[in-house]
């Protein structure tokens, strides 16, 4: 059986292009509902090196996480890129672009 952090990485990668899903979805994908924080620690340690379009991943409220100055400015630049539109409040409509696994 394969380790969660594979699997973790395995489930960001399909991803599609203009889409994003939560944290929380991604654990459940990868089998462990209970398990976001691993989510993010795969992300932060994997990202580079398997390549992976981390910045569809995103919180249950439709918000990036990472702080301004800290890699925010970078998720929502490439997000708008892939045609991903943010509200006023700059909150993403999960209605519209969340991946329908």
């Amino acid at each position: 059986m394969k380790m969660l952090h594979q699997r973790i990485i395995e489930a960001v990668q399909q991803i599609p292009y203009g889409s994003v899903v939560t944290y929380g979805m991604i654990a459940t994908i990868a089998g462990n509902p209970r398990a976001a924080r691993q989510v993010v620690r795969a992300l932060h340690t994997s990202s580079e090196k398997e390549n992976l379009p981390w910045h569809r991943v995103i919180n249950r409220e439709g918000r990036i996480s990472l702080k301004p100055g800290h890699g925010y400015e970078l998720q929502k630049a490439l997000l708008e890129k892939e045609g991903v539109a943010f509200g006023l409040t700059d909150r993403i409509d999960l209605k519209r672009f969340l991946w329908k696994t």
